[in-house]
C-alpha cells in the first residue's frame, strides 16, 4: 500500500527523472532452474520474493526474514544461495 505513496513521493523530488529498470542478468533462470532441482513449485510471487531479498541483502548489513512457519523462508534463502553460487561459477 506504501509503494505507489513512495512513488508519487520520489517523482516529486525528481522531477523527470527515470526510475531505472535492474538488470538481473540470468538470475531469474537460474532462480526457475533451482526451484526445479529442489522440486519447489515456480510461481512469480516466489520469484519476486527471492529477488527482493537479493536486493535487500545488498543494501542491508543485517536482515531477518520473518513470517508463518511454511511460509517460505528458508526455501527462499536457500534458492537465492544455489542461484548466486551457480551465476558465480558462471563468471
Amino acid at each position: 500500500d506504501d509503494l505507489p505513496l513512495f512513488s508519487n513521493i520520489i517523482s516529486d523530488l525528481f522531477p523527470g527523472v527515470e526510475r531505472p529498470v535492474p538488470d538481473y542478468g540470468n538470475l531469474e533462470d537460474e532462480i526457475v532452474n533451482m526451484c526445479n532441482s529442489m522440486n519447489l513449485q515456480v510461481t512469480e510471487w516466489f520469484k519476486l520474493k527471492v529477488i527482493q531479498l537479493k536486493d535487500t541483502i545488498g543494501v542491508r548489513h543485517g536482515l531477518m526474514t520473518v513470517g508463518p512457519a511454511g511460509g517460505g523462508k528458508t526455501c527462499n534463502a536457500r534458492v537465492l544461495a544455489g542461484a548466486m553460487t551457480v551465476l558465480k561459477g558462471d563468471t
